[in-house]
């Protein structure tokens, strides 16, 4: 043990040291709450705006009660250019309602009137005030047509047989968790980039530099060599992994998911519960690391090898928010996915009992070690050590 400390000791001196360590250790936890905030914010300013917007009708002349209805609802009507699809598509409107020639007779005569709405569908920051200006007329449309079968003496229920009664099963805080699930992906990935450089230095770069020899004279056995090589990256990593997720509640709680209709407890229990779930990784994420990094031959192409690895928390992340998971017995043992899946447990208010997280930390801490071990048995090659 002390040998491993003194090694420890060593790389992690080492690594405070290296720029690109400290870095990588305290870049992305900087980055992920801002981002994760602004896109947050962003989306709740757009739901905003969408509650005052002024709705741009061509011909309005044609429709008068319906412009009446869009002024009672507290919305603004303007009246829109000649050419509507060039006053979209140059970014005066975000959107155009055209009344046709034929809109009073078809009205009149009891059929279907067709109303164009002129929209760009590549612009994704108008959706919430398309959406609310089709709903208004969408509405208008749903009570005129009960309008017309009272005045014919037939009830509105008679177009409406069959009423769906939604039964959500889940709680408000469960389904914000489930939607929110991008988020647990920025606390997974910390993992991998947080003591990734400094996994990468201590076997790739320690070739690069011609001091594996030096360092293999002294007595110490190539396992304890690396076990304290794989604790410092795995240091790193819990460091970043605990930076990020220490950030993301600070900037959830300033951000406004109230507006978004979310309702996200982040309270001491949940932080400790989603911090120590999380923190197992960081020891798969160093033991893969410094296996892979062991291949390469220098540093940058350590790089292009790690980088790889980057993928393997996205996936799972991307499956999640995919498809509807639920924690199955045979996720647990899986690194990322078991973490993932118990996060979002955590968040929903469902911790579960103790035997999931232990499977889950014990497999990744054991997969971690096994790739120090498989390491320290390559650092027993020539071919590895010198990179010949």
């Amino acid at each position: 043990m002390s040998q491993i400390l003194a090694v420890l000791r060593k790389e992690l001196i080492d690594g405070l040291r290296d720029k690109r360590s400290v870095m990588s250790a305290l870049l992305f936890p900087l980055l992920a709450p801002m981002l994760v905030t602004f896109m947050l914010n962003l989306q709740a300013e757009r739901q905003r705006e969408s509650m005052d917007i002024d709705i741009p009708v061509l011909h309005g002349e044609r429709a008068p009660d319906l412009v009446a209805w869009i002024e009672r609802s507290g919305f603004g009507v303007v009246a829109a250019p000649e050419d509507p699809e060039a006053a979209v598509r140059d970014g005066v409107h975000d959107f155009v309602f055209v009344i046709p020639k034929d809109f009073n007779e078809d009205f009149a005569a009891g059929h279907t009137a067709e109303i164009e709405l002129v929209h760009d569908g590549t612009k994704k920051d108008v959706g919430p005030a398309l959406n609310r200006a089709r709903g208004l007329v969408e509405g208008y449309s749903h009570n005129l047509g009960a309008l017309r079968l009272i005045a014919r003496g037939v009830s509105p229920q008679i177009a409406r047989p069959i009423k769906i009664e939604d039964v959500d099963l889940a709680s408000a805080r469960q389904r914000s968790a489930h939607f929110l699930t991008f988020i647990l992906m920025y606390v997974i990935m910390a993992a991998f980039m947080a003591g990734m450089n400094l996994a990468m230095d201590a076997t790739a770069g320690e070739r690069e530099r011609a001091s594996f020899e030096p360092l293999l004279i002294n007595p110490v056995s190539r396992l304890n060599l690396v076990l304290g090589k794989w604790l410092a990256a795995a240091l790193f990593s819990a460091v970043g992994i605990a930076l990020t997720l220490g950030s993301l509640v600070f900037a959830l709680q300033r951000a406004a998911l109230q507006e978004l209709g979310f309702s996200l407890e982040m309270d001491a229990a949940v932080v400790i519960g989603s911090l120590l779930t999380a923190l197992p990784l960081a020891f798969f994420a160093a033991g893969t690391q410094m296996l892979v990094s062991t291949f390469a031959r220098s540093f940058k192409e350590a790089q292009t090898y790690v980088s790889l690895l980057i993928i393997v928390p996205i996936i799972p992340s991307m499956i999640a928010i995919l498809y509807s998971l639920d924690n199955e017995w045979w996720m647990g043992p899986i690194p990322v996915l078991g973490q993932q899946m118990l996060i979002t447990d955590i968040l929903g208010g469902e911790p579960g009992g103790l035997l999931p997280y232990l499977v889950s930390a014990i497999s990744s801490i054991g997969l971690g070690l096994v790739g120090a071990w498989v390491t320290a048995k390559l650092f027993e090659r020539e071919r590895i050590v010198f990179g010949r």
